[in-house]
């Protein structure tokens, strides 16, 4: 049987200097960062999705961030075989992302990833260029597909 994706969103966040947030996650047991994303809540409108989840993992309140663009097309990546089974109750074989790209209109002092349901244990800004080279090996090509689609606001 073929899994469907989940739907999911996910954020560029970029500070004024153009460099991008990338959280370390707590569960990786290899050394890769991500942007926050997360899952799209039935009934739930993509963009506000993605406001829920950047605040949910970074602290970032949604009058602390101007959107820049969101991808044309949803943007998909399937998980390896191993990790099939074990994430998201088995039911999905990987996310299908709407991703936006946001402006941090605050200082780094109101980023707060010790939140609720805390998923990152570093953080950093970025440039965009090295994104494909810092994410989990199955998302690099979905990395590589936005870096270049969101190449021209940086």
């Amino acid at each position: 049987m073929n899994l469907p994706y989940r739907p999911g969103v996910g954020i560029m966040l970029l500070n004024p200097d153009g460099l991008v947030f990338v959280g370390q996650r707590l569960d990786s047991k290899v050394e890769a960062w991500q942007m926050p994303q997360g899952g799209i809540d039935p009934g739930e409108d993509p963009f506000a999705a993605a406001l829920r989840e950047l605040e949910e993992e970074t602290g970032v309140p949604p009058h602390l961030v101007h959107c820049l663009a969101e991808t044309r097309d949803w943007l998909c990546y399937d998980l390896p075989p191993e990790l099939q089974g074990r994430i998201w109750g088995g039911r999905y074989r990987g996310q299908r992302q709407k991703w936006f790209a946001l402006r941090f209109l605050g200082r780094d002092s109101d980023i707060n990833i010790d939140t609720p349901h805390r998923e990152f244990r570093a953080w950093q800004w970025v440039p965009r260029a090295r994104l494909p080279d810092l994410i989990v090996p199955f998302k690099r090509t979905l990395y590589a597909a936005l870096a270049a689609e969101f190449a021209e606001l940086v």
